[in-house]
């Protein structure tokens, strides 16, 4: 795949001011970090999910968890705060789809402040805009070096 254009040297003012806000944020960084890769995952966002992996697992992420993501319902290595805030990721993710449901929103509300479901909300929104720079403008990923040779 060749990449169409490089959008942070393109407006790099708006590439970083959204970004900057969401690491301010009060919500923990292995949650959203999760989220982002779920939503990634959905995406089909292979630079996202090269960059979120690494940056979960530093975030404190056990690699179970990244493992099982894609089936989150089944795993019991998902807790009820992942599985509200992932449950919230997919419905706005596919908000065409699900109108973000009632049932969705109420175990969200159970389970974070207000401050914390419009946080998660912008989280949410921003990786999909993320999502959609890397694979509008096909954005790749680098390979590490030992693979990088094979390649």
């Amino acid at each position: 795949m060749t990449p169409r254009m490089n959008y942070y040297k393109a407006a790099p003012e708006a590439m970083t001011a959204a970004e900057e806000t969401t690491k301010r944020l009060s919500l923990p960084e292995a949650l959203r970090e999760l989220v982002k890769m779920r939503v990634s995952q959905i995406n089909g966002c292979a630079f996202c999910l090269n960059m979120h992996a690494p940056a979960a697992r530093q975030a404190g992420v056990s690699q179970q968890k990244l493992d099982v993501l894609a089936a989150w319902r089944e795993s019991p290595a998902i807790d009820d705060c992942e599985r509200a805030a992932l449950a919230w990721a997919e419905a706005l993710k596919r908000i065409e789809q699900t109108r973000a449901p009632d049932a969705d929103y109420q175990r969200l509300a159970a389970s974070f402040d207000e401050r914390e479901r419009v946080e998660l909300t912008f989280v949410i929104t921003t990786i999909n805009a993320w999502n959609r720079f890397a694979v509008g403008f096909r954005m790749v990923h680098s390979l590490p070096a030992d693979q990088s040779a094979a390649a």
